[in-house]
């Protein structure tokens, strides 16, 4: 192997080897990169394999099989265009850091906030009850995984930094306080802040939805990693958004249910953030191996060319 490699190196004049240095890395580099950005474990099988489909098309066409390269690349296109729809909102997360100039993050893997207990849950969920048996307006933002940048509030409200409980979530929404008209913002066990005043969905919708909902639904259709819970003022009825989506009415059993549900994916995206690391660990000690072992021939092979 490394006689084949000393010999391919000869063939090659200094600035072919380095350019050849310099695509190695970014490969690199832009594969770690979709690795930090890609958390969910259905997701990095879908890269995995989308990554195979590219090595086969590589390797047919440096074969010369021409008709079997030719079907590859129109697979690996179409699997491209799929992938883009379905990972749209990391897509989105992606342009918008390098717009930001935020480089350095990319290679970051984004910290997880803590899972909720199901102790949380449960104070979150006795609370809506309450709420809607009382027909007491409320809107509450939960994090699922990353926090949410305070740039896509309209107002980022009030801070309090207080633990959840079912009685602080009832006072706040009392038509008594001043709070009581924007949402509160939960992440992980803690209530961040209220009177947070978020952006109003474009989406048309039924007329028999009022601003709670609206808001609710513009907030997770800007931002993935949340969901919000509304109680209508009017009729007391129970709603979950998620991705600009309303699923309405729900019983305080049913959202109980969505919760837990939701939040055990967000355990397994923790689970999967030191599998990311690792790998990523992994991917750049053999590529620094391999850049290592190839920049050694270099002095040799423009010598021995001379």
């Amino acid at each position: 192997m490394g006689s084949l490699l000393k010999q391919w190196l000869i063939n090659l004049d200094w600035t072919q080897s380095l350019r050849a240095l310099v695509d190695v890395g970014l490969v690199l580099a832009l594969t770690y990169m979709v690795l930090v950005i890609i958390g969910e474990r259905r997701t990095l099988w879908m890269v995995r394999g989308l990554i195979v489909l590219m090595l086969s098309a590589a390797l047919s066409r440096t074969l010369g099989l021409q008709l079997l390269s030719f079907v590859l690349e129109k697979l690996v296109i179409g699997s491209a265009v799929a992938m883009a729809v379905i990972l749209q909102a990391e897509f989105r997360r992606l342009l918008e850091q390098l717009g930001r100039g935020e480089i350095v993050q990319l290679f970051q893997p984004a910290r997880e906030a803590i899972p909720k207990p199901d102790s949380v849950i449960d104070e979150i969920v006795d609370a809506v009850k309450e709420l809607s048996q009382n027909r007491t307006g409320a809107l509450m933002i939960l994090e699922t995984s990353r926090p949410i940048d305070e740039r896509d509030f309209s107002v980022p409200g009030v801070r309090l930094n207080a633990e959840v409980s079912k009685e602080l979530l009832q006072t706040i929404f009392q038509t008594s306080t001043l709070l009581h008209d924007g949402a509160v913002l939960i992440r992980a066990s803690r209530v961040l802040a209220a009177g947070v005043i978020l952006p109003i969905s474009e989406r048309t919708a039924s007329r028999q939805l009022g601003t709670r909902h609206r808001a609710a639904m513009g907030i997770t259709e800007r931002v993935e990693n949340c969901v919000c819970i509304v109680v209508s003022e009017e009729t007391g009825s129970i709603s979950l958004a998620e991705k600009g989506t309303l699923n309405r009415p729900l019983t305080s059993s049913k959202l109980r249910e969505l919760l837990m549900a939701r939040f055990s994916q967000s355990v397994d995206r923790e689970a999967m953030a030191p599998k990311l690391r690792s790998w990523g660990r992994l991917l750049g000690s053999k590529g620094l191996a391999l850049l290592s072992r190839m920049s050694r021939f270099l002095p040799s092979a423009s010598r021995e060319k001379k």
